[in-house]
């Protein structure tokens, strides 16, 4: 099965902000009204998040690194120079701004206890691996390998390997406890963008975006590799309603989305695809669906970025 890969994470405020909740039961979104939601509390909520999410998809490339030593290293033993392709890794991106950004971000209102406390642990396992990263990236790009036979690989491997693990560990206990305020947040944007606007284009980017996000939460992973699927059809149904929902409010108010207007249709068949191979395989992605995630989570990206001017340009 190919690398299950990480997804960039929906900034928000103006974004169309994608949630990390579980998908409803119900292909449709509920017909009774959503209780209002205090547009300052909203606005400081999403304030003090887009800067964990700026530096958790910034330091993304940690995980990609990660992945690509993996990919021709045995962890247990290290590099030995007798493999038969020797990757290196991936260089890290400056991101010194993003990590002043999310350290002042800690003390904003209002408080989140339990992700307040972990940015500063996950920021330490980052610079921890990082310098060694970029260690390890020029000794390989140089080759040096090819003249002290792997002595330096090795003694890198040593160093690295219980970095990686510790930033492993500290990015899935913020990404789990993200989640949960995330999807809060989420949902909240969504009920005051309907307060404040109705159900117009912003709208129904927004509320498409939020349950693709929904839907892509529920991807297999390395080490989740098999699907949960009632949960996933039934973020699948959410999508795709929401989706239609999108279509008829387009067909009705020609010029509302700029560029965007068709990602999320295509991104649905896709997934729908994606959905009828899990179904054969039990949900399990090792059974040949994991080939269609590199594609499938291109294209959401690919809408991430696209929602952002979305509406910027509607008639």
């Amino acid at each position: 099965m190919n690398r299950l890969r990480a997804v960039t994470l929906g900034l928000f405020l103006g974004c169309a902000t994608a949630a990390l909740a579980q998908a409803p039961a119900a292909p449709a979104p509920a017909a009774a009204p959503t209780a209002p939601v205090d547009a300052e509390a909203t606005r400081a909520v999403i304030a003090k998040l887009n800067p964990y999410v700026a530096l958790l998809n910034r330091t993304m490339r940690a995980t990609d690194s990660i992945a690509r030593y993996e990919s021709w290293v045995n962890m247990n033993t290290g590099p030995t120079g007798k493999e038969r392709i020797i990757y290196g890794l991936y260089s890290l991106y400056d991101v010194r701004g993003e990590i002043d950004k999310a350290k002042a971000a800690i003390a904003m209102p209002p408080p989140m206890p339990a992700l307040d406390a972990a940015i500063p642990d996950y920021i330490k396992a980052y610079e921890t691996l990082a310098p060694l990263v970029t260690e390890a990236d020029g000794y390989y790009t140089r080759k040096d390998y090819t003249d002290d036979r792997m002595a330096g690989g090795k003694e890198l491997h040593a160093r690295l390997a219980p970095a990686m693990a510790a930033f492993r560990k500290e990015r899935a206990r913020v990404d789990a406890l993200l989640a949960v305020e995330k999807a809060k947040a989420d949902a909240a944007e969504l009920t005051l963008i309907e307060q404040t606007e109705g159900k117009k284009a912003r709208w129904q980017v927004a509320n498409v975006m939020l349950r693709a996000r929904q839907a892509v939460d529920l991807f297999p992973s390395q080490n989740r590799p098999v699907v949960d699927m009632p949960a996933f059809e039934a973020a699948v149904l959410a999508y795709a309603a929401a989706v239609k929902e999108m279509d008829a409010y387009s067909a009705a108010n020609p010029g509302s989305f700029f560029v965007f207007e068709s990602r999320p249709r295509d991104f649905l068949g896709k997934l729908r695809t994606f959905r009828d191979k899990l179904q054969k395989s039990k949900g399990d992605a090792r059974k040949g669906a994991g080939r269609d995630l590199d594609w499938l989570v291109r294209d959401y990206n690919m809408m991430v970025s696209t929602s952002r001017d979305a509406t910027r340009f509607a008639k």
